[in-house]
């Protein structure tokens, strides 16, 4: 079976564009739900680029953890891991919808570290291609 590393980087990348218009459409809650699928997609390629036959978590912190990738990516992973349910789902808080809960100062940072995230993905791949 063929290493798909390289799919899960440039759908990674797409899904930056798609992140960054989002974030300019004002849509706070959104925004911060895909960059953190953005860099989710991202650390899979890590993953897979690594030698994993598949990566089944949804954490991105537990995944740059199981690689031993416990700085940067780490910390940006926490705190895009918030947005995976919050951003999404109505149950998530006490009362109101997701996008009630969620503001520019948020997404703006959710963009910057899902940019980041792939940024040092394709850094680290390309390093050891």
């Amino acid at each position: 079976m063929a290493n798909r590393a390289e799919d899960w980087l440039k759908q990674a990348e797409s899904d930056l564009l798609w992140t960054k218009d989002t974030l300019n459409s004002g849509h706070w809650s959104q925004c911060c739900f895909v960059a953190q699928q953005t860099a989710e997609k991202a650390v899979k390629a890590l993953a897979l680029w690594r030698g994993a036959d598949s990566v089944k978590s949804h954490s991105i912190s537990e995944i740059t953890k199981a690689l031993g990738e416990n700085g940067e990516l780490e910390r940006m992973g926490k705190r895009l891991d918030l947005y995976y349910i919050s951003a999404r789902y109505p149950d998530a808080f006490p009362s109101g919808a997701p996008f009630e809960y969620f503001d520019q100062e948020q997404a703006t940072e959710a963009v910057q570290f899902a940019a980041r995230i792939v940024e040092l993905v394709k850094a680290k791949m390309a390093s050891h291609a």
